[in-house]
């Protein structure tokens, strides 16, 4: 596995963002063999392109993270406050104060500011709690359940405030599936959708988003296209909506990208037969690139569902499901790691995309585009380096 040195991360990625500036869609023959400062650029890309889960508390207890960020250019991390695999409640998150150390250390020794993302949507869905010596949210059911919005922007609000307060700057939330199968095993039971009124889902969700904003956290909706409907849980295996979703379940979206409300949406690993006969959502440019991209007219950041779930990992390979998910549209993949865990898996998708790219099963203008969203995000986020955002509004003004 090839590592990027700290140096050459530094000047591979102020070099690829000049490069989109000033010569993005440069046109490559897929043939050519790359140079190795092209190969490096294309490296320091893709790790950008990855948000991805690691074991530790500290980073003393995280050898591979600190490896991922300072010789990968790591995008992203998510935390969780459970480790699956092991059956253990220890992961990441002890205590407001070993968090804030936390995610701290983990800035300092990155690249490139990370986008450091946990779910906190509220209710059971929470990896900020009480046992931890956070405050408890309510559920999306709940403040969903009330006859204006006001509950939802405290929720945000609060969410934004605890979040901001121990360096986590991403929120894989509010949930904006529409509740039409009230007995759906991960979100109508879970009590994780506004309600079953597509309209109020977007108004709550709307409200949720600028609570959260409003101290500097992104939010991500998800889960594209809508999983509301779905009998299954895709963790567990694929769920399929082709009998039960309708376009109702789009009007949340539709709301919300009207109003200028959303930067990031998460794909839901969801089939639907009347959408593509073959994949799933998350790996379907016919679902990312033609509808969201398309006909919404979404032009931020697409991150996927945890690669690693069952819904993905019972039918396709890892190469297969990274190309077929960056043909499709996706800028970042998540992997959580903690369904499974693969220590190695950022040099190891590093490696996969690179090797994509110059088989030519990848355009290299795909992983240009994603890295172009992904540093206008952070850049908006105020999260990029001042040397960074200087170049690009000095381009801006040629």
């Amino acid at each position: 596995m090839k590592i990027i040195s700290k140096r050459l991360c530094r000047k591979v990625l102020l070099a690829a963002v000049l490069t989109l500036i000033f010569a993005h869609g440069t046109a490559r023959a897929a043939a050519a063999r790359p140079s190795a400062d092209e190969s490096a650029a294309l490296r320091s890309m893709a790790g950008q392109l990855l948000l991805v889960g690691f074991r530790g508390e500290s980073l003393s207890g995280a050898d591979s993270v600190v490896r991922d960020v300072t010789h990968y250019n790591l995008g992203g991390v998510i935390l969780f406050d459970r480790d699956v695999a092991l059956g253990s409640d220890r992961r990441n998150i002890r205590s407001v104060r070993q968090l804030a150390a936390l995610t701290a250390a983990l800035q300092k020794a990155a690249q490139t500011p990370l986008f450091v993302a946990v779910d906190q949507e509220g209710g059971r869905v929470a990896r900020l709690s009480p046992r931890h010596g956070f405050a408890a949210l309510p559920s999306a059911q709940e403040t969903g359940a009330a006859a204006t919005t006001a509950a939802s922007a405290d929720a945000g609000s609060r969410a934004g405030a605890m979040l901001h307060a121990v360096g986590v700057n991403l929120n894989f939330a509010p949930v904006v599936d529409v509740n039409v199968r009230p007995d759906n095993p991960v979100i109508g039971r879970a009590g994780r959708s506004f309600s079953a009124d597509s309209e109020a889902v977007a108004r709550h969700a709307q409200a949720f988003l600028q609570g959260m904003a409003s101290h500097g956290v992104l939010g991500c909706v998800k889960h594209f296209p809508g999983h509301g409907s779905s009998a299954a849980d895709s963790h567990l295996g694929v769920a399929d909506i082709s009998a039960s979703w309708n376009e109702n379940e789009l009007v949340p979206y539709r709301r919300l990208l009207d109003g200028g409300h959303v930067q990031m949406i998460m794909t839901g690993h969801l089939f639907n037969s009347r959408l593509d006969p073959d994949h799933p959502a998350t790996l379907s440019r016919a679902v990312i690139t033609g509808l969201l991209r398309g006909r919404l007219g979404f032009g931020g950041v697409v991150v996927s569902d945890d690669m690693q779930m069952k819904a993905i990992t019972d039918r396709y390979g890892l190469e297969q499901a990274v190309a077929l998910a960056l043909n499709a549209g996706v800028d970042i993949l998540l992997f959580g790691n903690n369904l499974t865990y693969d220590a190695d898996i950022v040099p190891e998708v590093v490696d996969m995309i690179e090797s994509l790219v110059e088989r030519g099963v990848v355009p290299r203008s795909r992983i240009e585009e994603s890295f172009a969203r992904v540093l206008r995000l952070k850049e908006s986020a105020g999260l990029l380096p001042a040397r960074v955002r200087t170049v690009q509004e000095t381009a801006g003004n040629i």
